[in-house]
């Protein structure tokens, strides 16, 4: 049997100093987007995994692949990325300036072992896909079944 229960529409609103703590804590602490270089502190990735490979891709845009670094140490796959300012004519007078310029990076740990002599990155439209080829022993194994004869 479910109880009715009361509803108190004052104790859903946030208060204000709830508020200013939440502001405070997104914008400084840590911060997101116009503090960030390339809009935010980690690369954002997608990862997910073939029955061969293990694939790691993430959007950089505005970042040429010469400046992009790539290393695995171990189980870590790290990707680091600057995108550089253009240079900037001396007697233009900006009304606005909002694209972002500066480094950032981001270190995974790889879920399963991986050939790292035989990985490739490809960069195509500002978005780098890391391809991973899977150790002979994370490769997943079929066993077949025999019938048993009495």
């Amino acid at each position: 049997m479910r109880s009715v229960v009361r509803w108190e529409p004052l104790a859903e609103m946030v208060t204000l100093r709830d508020a200013m703590d939440r502001l405070f804590s997104d914008s400084f602490v840590t911060p997101r987007g116009w503090l960030s270089p390339l809009g935010g502190i980690d690369l954002a990735v997608d990862m997910y995994e073939t029955d061969n490979e293990l694939v790691v891709s993430t959007a950089l845009p505005g970042v040429k692949p010469e400046d992009v670094e790539i290393t695995i140490t171990g189980d870590v796959l790290c990707i680091k990325a600057e995108a550089k300012a253009e240079t900037k004519e001396e007697k233009v007078g900006y009304f606005r300036q909002e694209r972002r310029y500066g480094s950032c990076a981001r270190s995974v740990s790889l879920p399963v072992p991986v050939q790292t002599d035989r990985a490739e990155a490809k960069f195509k439209d500002g978005v780098l896909t890391v391809t991973l080829p899977k150790a002979e022993e994370a490769k997943p194994k079929a066993i077949k079944v025999k019938p048993e004869r009495s």
